[in-house]
């Protein structure tokens, strides 16, 4: 509850707790009545709070893994590229082949250690500030989560560039990768939520939750109401 009461007795209450001043019983009756209303305090709506659990330091979001810049994995949490990652590109893999589509894998799960001598190189190169833009400190990674993988086509896997965006493989993999389990977490326009720059190859598996996420059109942090 809110309460609210005129001027002259908060300062009455002020001067009294700080200085010790003593009233008269004609100010003591004026200001003992004074005006209290109540009113609700506007909380919004509890239901649309996101569930937040952080197990063994990994952090949950209505059940969803998650991390970014600011929500980091332990060191030693080192799962593997998980098996129903695995089972969900090989097939989306092997649909693209029958369209005559040539995808390759680029990059998985990698190691707090990993991460962190890659990002080091890339802040020896490039510099910090252009290095956090398209690389994870270690310990913010999404490959660290055995979730994430980078796919290109057999022309682009080694370059990793937003030129990917252009190809017949990426055409078709934004408007189906949702029904494999995938979102393409670093969406074009979001940078400023996200924290990185567009990266059409990067996919992140979220198993059912892939299509409402589609759907919404929202990043990860923007959908779980975390950004």
């Amino acid at each position: 509850m809110i309460r609210s009461m005129k001027a002259g007795m908060l300062l009455a209450l002020l001067l009294m707790a700080g200085c010790g001043v003593t009233l008269s019983e004609e100010q003591m009756a004026l200001h003992e009545n004074f005006e209290r209303t109540y009113e609700p305090a506007q909380i919004g709506n509890l239901e649309a709070l996101p569930n937040v659990e952080v197990i063994d330091g990994v952090t949950y979001v209505d059940g969803i893994l998650i991390v970014n810049k600011e929500i980091s994995l332990p060191p030693d949490y080192a799962p593997g590229l998980q098996p129903e990652v695995v089972a969900a590109y090989q097939q989306m893999f092997q649909d693209g082949a029958a369209r005559g589509l040539d995808f390759v894998l680029v990059s998985d799960f990698r190691s707090y250690d990993y991460q962190a001598q890659l990002y080091s190189n890339y802040v020896a190169r490039d510099g910090q500030e252009a290095a956090d833009q398209y690389s994870a400190k270690p310990g913010h990674s999404e490959h660290q989560t055995g979730l994430a993988i980078d796919v290109g086509s057999a022309d682009s896997a080694t370059t990793l560039k937003v030129s990917f965006g252009d190809t017949p493989e990426f055409q078709w993999m934004k408007d189906v990768a949702h029904e494999y389990g995938f979102i393409i977490r670093y969406l074009e326009g979001k940078e400023d939520i996200t924290g990185y720059m567009y990266e059409p190859w990067h996919l992140r598996y979220v198993g059912e939750e892939a299509e409402a996420i589609y759907e919404s059109g929202l990043t990860l942090e923007e959908y779980l109401g975390i950004d």
